[in-house]
């Protein structure tokens, strides 16, 4: 199992277990993260997620770039085979009516960075790296990282998206992405321990005004997202992503077209 799932309490506990390979989501962890969340949102038992990730390097170095390999070239099919986005959607954004803390044990990276920002809450480590590296790669950061203006200023936004370098968990704390910076073997208990002081307030009033929080601050969804699929969708089949994804495995520059 790449997704490990499990509840403690009033606390449903996800953790990315595929450390081998800096929890880079493939088809198989995108699936098990989808399950894992309609476990905990159908468990009334659960009242706040807690997501986490095994090893000490990395949180979730986002999509698995030999999937780039694999990709249609048809822009129309790249749209429509977008699990990940689907998870990012449908379950973190729209769907869940549970707060989602994210317990960031190292480098969150394109979609882990995405996968961090679409949690309510973050405790990191201080020794985490974030960013969305996608333009280095010939890539959108399509699944969340397009709506970071709604989360840092404008300039800020526009330098991580469009430089693709990372920053640490210090600069990430002063931007107001994360909530708490601390030592590597203290994450996930502060984590557990934020996600328990919100669990015990009252489970209506919480699920009212965690809505009302994001609404205040979305993009009207359907279109927003519409255009962020055909964004990601054109940069899919280009012929910078396959050569930005073959730079990246095979460990040089890229050379684009």
């Amino acid at each position: 199992m790449s997704v490990l799932a499990h509840v403690d309490g009033a606390i449903g506990l996800i953790t990315l277990d595929r450390p081998e390979k800096r929890n880079a989501l493939n088809t198989a962890m995108i699936d098990g993260l989808a399950r894992a969340l309609l476990g905990h949102e159908a468990n009334p038992a659960v009242r706040a997620v807690v997501l986490t990730a095994t090893g000490d390097r990395a949180f979730c170095a986002g999509m698995d770039l030999n999937r780039v390999a694999d990709a249609p070239t048809d822009a129309s099919a790249a749209t429509t085979r977008r699990p990940e986005a689907e998870v990012y959607r449908r379950l973190l954004v729209e769907g869940s009516s549970k707060p989602l803390v994210a317990a960031v044990n190292g480098t969150a990276v394109a979609g882990g960075f995405e996968l961090m920002l679409a949690c309510d809450l973050v405790v990191a480590a201080d020794r985490a790296l974030f960013g969305l590296p996608e333009v280095s790669r010939g890539l959108v950061a399509g699944a969340g990282g397009t709506f970071l203006p709604l989360r840092v200023p404008r300039a800020l936004a526009f330098e991580i998206a469009l430089t693709g370098q990372l920053f640490d968990a210090t600069r990430a704390r002063a931007m107001g992405l994360v909530n708490e910076v601390v030592p590597a073997d203290d994450v996930l208990p502060h984590a557990l321990g934020l996600a328990r002081t919100v669990a015990a307030n009252s489970p209506n009033a919480v699920r009212l005004t965690r809505r009302l929080l994001r609404e205040s601050t979305e993009l009207r969804p359907t279109e927003a997202w519409s255009q962020v699929d055909a964004a990601v969708a054109e940069a899919m089949t280009s012929d910078d992503a396959r050569e930005g994804a073959s730079a990246f495995l095979e460990r040089r520059a890229p050379c684009w077209s």
